[in-house]
């Protein structure tokens, strides 16, 4: 199986921190070790790389992005444990990924109506999702705030692996020529 790309804002350290203690305190090991809130998912970033031409030009345009993490929730298909990010910019960035990438396959959650979040905990079979949602819920009582300052490339080597920075852009800058 090949690599997986997505393209992503990350929180500061101290709210990385935070996450990343909540999942090894429950023993939490999946794709979502490094936080972060995905803007956009696979649709359109192959492993030919093309994609990554446009992507400095999306960020420069891009102001950085206010970003406010709510109460934890799983979403209705059992997927994830999330903090829903309340962020009309993130969505924005989305939408400005999406016109610039132009995917020719797009999946469902992407467009207007994308939820940005930061994952706690991918659903799976060895996962009780109900008893890590009452557990957030304690860790993470009050909204977190921040803002980006830069869109990151995050890539999986596989199944079984998790999402690891490559390469970032900073919002609002003139890329490099």
């Amino acid at each position: 199986m090949s690599p997986s790309h997505l393209l992503a804002l990350r929180p500061p350290p101290d709210i990385e921190a935070q996450v990343v203690a909540f999942r090894e305190a429950h023993g939490v090991r999946d794709a979502a070790a490094v936080p972060h809130v995905t803007v956009k998912a696979r649709s359109g970033l192959d492993d030919h790389l093309c994609w990554l031409a446009l992507v400095p030009a999306v960020a420069a345009a891009t102001p950085p992005v206010p970003v406010e993490l709510i109460a934890p929730r799983v979403f209705p298909n059992g997927s994830a444990l999330h903090l829903p990010a309340r962020s009309p910019g993130a969505v924005q960035l989305h939408l400005d990924l999406l016109d610039a990438l132009r995917p020719t396959r797009r999946f469902g959650y992407e467009g207007p109506h994308m939820t940005p979040h930061l994952t706690l905990a991918l659903g799976r079979r060895d996962v009780n999702l109900d008893a890590l949602l009452d557990a957030a819920r304690l860790a993470f009582p009050q909204p977190l705030t921040f803002t980006a300052t830069d869109l990151v490339w995050m890539r999986k080597p596989g199944p079984g692996g998790a999402y690891q920075p490559v390469e970032g852009w900073t919002l609002g800058s003139t890329p490099d020529p």
